[in-house]
């Protein structure tokens, strides 16, 4: 929750200009990697687009993100993305005004698709990109920064590349190679002297007083303009500020529209990439202040900023690990820190832009040396080591090789192939089949007499029940087909369970399909049942499978709300095949046949008729409910009485479903409780009814009849729970 008023402030404020000291230095290196390619004179135009893109993007991020104390400004992914489209438009001879709009156009279409993606609530599912993807891409940005920036510490042409540059010694600069060194060697080391400054700025102060003490034995050293050792001034780049500000609207009516393909994949990976990086930040920012960001309104906020910083000229940017953490520990408590960062760029800019003109080439570079060096995930090396994680290993190196040997932009594309590729395996390794359970080993909750459950055990091998988890989809068909082929001919009623199903394509459907056709081939039924309402792609299945003509009414393929209902709808196919007649209809029994049915001694009713009584229940009537007074025991003469379990929030658990000659209310005669079910009259029921107190009153004279009464429930409740542990050892399996 964000905390407002003045107890905020002071914190705000040490955290905003902490974190300004953290993120300019770095927004300005950004800024010179990426337009360095386009030309030398172009430097004091990379620096100022960083210092625009850091006040852009702290003001516009923050006032419309919900992340307390994350700062948004320019970063590594970013630089690594535009400067490979800037090296590129180098090469293909796009004049230098047209290449600055266009780099201007893929940060504004960035922000717009991050727009989009927080719209439509994607930023929830970008967060479960698989981890050695991402892994690998930050590597790779990783080394991109550390071989475009080598050259720059070791002070060679713009136009030689890494490996030339290091074969070259005698093109090296030695005063930038000292300069680059010393900041090198501070931004190392500073953490472990100082803490209260941050060891980029100390990196870039050490940088110029190198540079300028180096200049005491070469004077022209201390002339900025025209000097490729340093930034230069920005006055040229400047000019007039709102002129500066508004300079690419004028240039858009030069842009050719021919170029824009060239723009269009660079700013899909840009977008993505920032996204990532935002979400990763505004992550471990819950975790360490027990805060829960919105990711979808995160990323309206970041496309936003991107899309502002691009209309001014600045560079595009996401939420920075680095000074986000130097912003809580300087005790920033709110997003007004990141806002404040942001003005802080500004005024920084405004006050100290004479000075920027000093900072050396070598300095920035060495600072973004080691800000590629921590990109890379040192760890990801032990993966190699377990055979469990090789292959995650080898998607890294991947992306990896393809960043470095092609560009970022194709590593992207072989992250996301890379990505659907890791995603398949898994579901391939893991088995769709929970469990099978044979029809003899389960059965419905309607209660059966002896000869019913005779019947049905010996006819259980006739079904079986499939229990299906994880992802039905093209990678998994065949296994589901392995799974189900076996079941054709042995079996004449295969239920598939589909409640742990997680998904559900068109491959897996058409194998079901072939599956229902085989078995109907010889005369089978192919049973859905507990099939989700909504899976968490959004499809609705019951409606899918109809609209592909997998279930239909005419078909030998069925669905049924809950298992039990397929269940009870399988026993009663195979009691009609047994020719057996389920006596739910015609006259209420008698006292004599009662105890027959039961199977219980004679005398044992029929002894007490005196204290009987005699009821009618109508069809939906409550036979009795949870809560009420127990000790009454009832015999159905006819009809049908189903007993539930009330839960929470309305929800009911099916206890069994009683009909003529079964008895029930057994535990509160045993105990005298009250009642902790419910019981509801399915049709018209007529019910002998025994009272505890009456057969107590009575028993003294009753002879063995009481003894019997006590007997018979005993056998019956020994008999339900055999089954029930049948079905639970089932289960277990």
């Amino acid at each position: 929750m964000e905390k407002s008023g003045a107890s905020s402030w002071p914190g705000d404020l040490w955290g905003g200009l902490a974190a300004m000291l953290v993120a300019l230095p770095s927004a300005i290196a950004f800024g010179v990697t990426i337009f360095s390619p386009l030309g030398a004179g172009n430097v004091a135009q990379g620096a100022l687009a960083g210092i625009l893109g850091a006040t852009a993007l702290g003001l516009i991020a923050p006032a419309f993100g919900g992340t307390d104390r994350l700062i948004t400004a320019p970063c590594a992914p970013a630089a690594a993305v535009l400067v490979a489209v800037a090296i590129e438009f180098a090469r293909q001879g796009i004049n230098t005004e047209s290449s600055i709009l266009m780099l201007m156009l893929i940060g504004l279409l960035a922000g717009c698709i991050q727009i989009c993606l927080g719209l439509v609530g994607v930023g929830r599912l970008i967060k479960y990109v698989p981890y050695p993807v991402v892994c690998g891409y930050l590597s790779g940005v990783g080394l991109t920064i550390i071989g475009g920036q080598l050259p720059r510490v070791l002070g060679v042409p713009e136009s030689m590349g890494f490996w030339q540059a290091l074969t070259t010694p005698s093109a090296w600069h030695w005063q930038s190679l000292v300069v680059g060194v010393l900041v090198l060697v501070t931004m190392l080391t500073a953490a472990r002297v100082i803490r209260v400054v941050p060891a980029s700025i100390l990196a870039m102060l050490v940088g110029v007083l190198a540079y300028l003490g180096l200049g005491l034995t070469d004077h022209a050293l201390w002339n900025t303009v025209n000097n490729p050792l340093v930034v230069g001034p920005l006055s040229a780049a400047v000019g007039n500020l709102p002129e500066a500000l508004t300079r690419n609207f004028h240039t858009l009516r030069a842009f050719d529209p021919a170029l824009l393909p060239l723009i269009l994949l660079p700013a899909l990976t840009l977008a993505v990439l920032l996204s990532i990086d935002t979400l990763k930040t505004s992550v471990v920012l819950d975790a360490l202040t027990g805060t829960h960001h919105n990711p979808d309104r995160e990323l309206l906020a970041q496309g936003l900023g991107n899309a502002g910083s691009a209309l001014i000229g600045g560079i595009p940017g996401a939420g920075q690990m680095g000074a986000s953490m130097v912003n809580l520990a300087s005790g920033a408590q709110t997003r007004r820190s990141g806002m404040l960062e942001g003005a802080f760029s500004l005024i920084a800019f405004l006050v100290l832009s004479p000075l920027v003109a000093w900072i050396p080439i070598a300095a920035l570079g060495g600072i973004l040396l080691v800000i590629g060096y921590r990109m890379i995930d040192q760890h990801s090396l032990e993966f190699f080591q377990s055979k469990s994680t090789r292959v995650d290993f080898m998607v890294i190196v991947a992306v990896i090789l393809t960043a470095l040997s092609v560009s970022l932009i194709a590593a992207s594309g072989v992250g996301i192939l890379l990505a659907i590729g890791l995603y398949i395996r898994e579901q391939t390794r893991s088995t769709i089949l929970h469990r099978k359970i044979e029809g003899g080993e389960q059965f419905s909750k309607v209660v059966r007499h002896d000869q019913e459950l005779s019947i049905l055990s010996r006819s259980g091998s006739k079904t079986v029940i499939v229990e299906l988890q994880g992802s039905l989809f093209f990678g998994t068909a065949n296994q589901l087909y392995l799974a189900l082929e076996p079941e054709i001919g042995p079996r004449t009623y295969v239920i598939l369970n589909m409640r742990r199903v997680q998904s559900l394509d068109l491959t897996a459907t058409h194998v079901l399909e072939q599956i229902k056709d085989r078995l109907e081939s010889v005369g089978a039924y192919l049973i859905f049942t507990e099939i989700p309402r909504g899976l968490p792609s959004g499809l609705k299945m019951k409606r899918y499978l109809r609209e592909v003509g997998l279930v239909r009414d005419t078909s030998k393929a069925l669905a049924f709300r809950q298992l039990d209902e397929a269940l009870e709808w399988v026993e009663g196919e195979q009691l009609k095949a047994a020719a057996y007649v389920v006596e739910d209809s015609g006259p209420p029994l008698e006292l004599a046949e009662l105890e027959h049915l039961l199977g219980w001694k004679p005398a044992t009713l029929t002894s007490l008729d005196q204290i009987i009584e005699r009821q009618h229940f109508a069809a939906g009537s409550r036979v009795f409910d949870a809560g009420t007074p127990g000790g009454d025991l009832l015999f159905i003469r006819r009809g049908t009485v189903r007993v539930e379990l009330p839960l929470k929030k309305k929800n009911i658990w099916h206890i069994g479903t009683f009909g003529r000659g079964d008895f029930i209310g057994e535990m509160g005669f045993l105990d005298s409780q009250r009642r902790s079910a419910d019981a509801i009259a399915l049709t018209d029921t007529d019910c002998f009814i025994l009272s505890r107190v009456r057969f107590d009153a009575a028993s003294a004279g009753s002879g063995p009849a009481s003894a019997y009464i006590f007997e018979g429930i005993a056998s019956i409740l020994a008999m339900r729970l055999r089954f029930m542990n049948k079905e639970l050892r089932a289960l277990r399996t």
